[in-house]
């Protein structure tokens, strides 16, 4: 009886420790997603999109998330909000970090997510965001490597705003943190959107393209990754980085997106 015990405690153990290794993969091993778009630019740009930090650490200073994205050699590089969360004050430290780290590979533009502009100190965060290098882009468009970009922040995804702030002329690139606003983002002709907020459905089925749950969409959501295409426009949506109020990824490995526009 004793030896069936202790195989029972070592098999458990073995179990235990074999769960523990599959979760600490799907949230700390890094994988490179690309995709190529055709037809928003004459030449050939480069551009690295990540999202829902959330004060995520990759090593120290980050270093595993810095040095992948500086082997792409990006022209510039897009975050699409949710860089820290709401309730961890740490996360500012690891994000301007990040944000000083990057910006010494390529400039850095960015959009606040809902955890951003739910922060009361948001307005203090942003300033500190701008000081570390980051272009921010909150209801503003500006003109980089001849695209002309525009960003929405996290408070403006469901107004009018985009109506209001939408240049004349070229659209190329909008930068929104929800992704189930695909058809109002389209409205405006924007050739490629930019998103994330859904954390790739969190827990996602395998062997398919599902994901359990995302907020604002519910359980079984559309919208968690990939390429989407509504009228002319095409979203891509990053599974993010970090984690927010629910703590593990499962079959949902943090992603760095690189797009290739040719």
């Amino acid at each position: 009886m004793g030896l069936l015990w202790l195989w029972i405690t070592l098999g458990v153990i073995a179990f235990v420790a074999l769960i523990s290794l599959i979760f600490w993969l799907n949230n700390n091993l890094l994988k490179i997603t690309r995709y190529a778009f055709f037809g928003i630019s004459e030449k050939g740009i480069k551009v690295v999109h990540l999202s829902d930090l959330h004060g995520k650490s990759f090593g120290r200073k980050n270093e595993r998330l810095i040095k992948k994205i500086a082997a792409q050699n990006p022209d510039f590089i897009c975050i699409t909000g949710d860089i820290i969360h709401l309730y961890r004050p740490r996360d500012k430290v690891v994000a301007l970090q990040t944000v000083s780290a990057l910006k010494e590979i390529a400039p850095v533009l960015y959009v606040a997510g809902n955890h951003e502009m739910r922060n009361k100190g948001y307005r203090f965060f942003r300033k500190d965001l701008m000081e570390a290098g980051a272009e921010v882009l909150d209801d503003r468009t500006v003109e980089t490597f001849g695209l002309v970009v525009t960003g929405l922040n996290g408070a403006s995804l469901k107004n009018g705003t985009l109506s209001k702030i939408a240049p004349q002329g070229a659209r190329d690139i909008l930068l929104a943190h929800e992704p189930q606003h695909i058809a109002r983002y389209a409205e405006h002709g924007y050739k490629l959107i930019l998103c994330g907020h859904a954390h790739g459905g969190q827990w996602r089925i395998p062997f398919t393209k599902k994901g359990l749950f995302a907020p604002g969409q519910g359980v079984f959501p559309k919208y968690t990754s990939g390429v989407h295409c509504c009228k002319n426009s095409q979203m891509v949506i990053s599974r993010g980085l970090g984690n927010s109020e629910f703590p593990l990824r499962l079959f949902n490995r943090p992603e760095i997106v690189v797009i290739e526009i040719n």
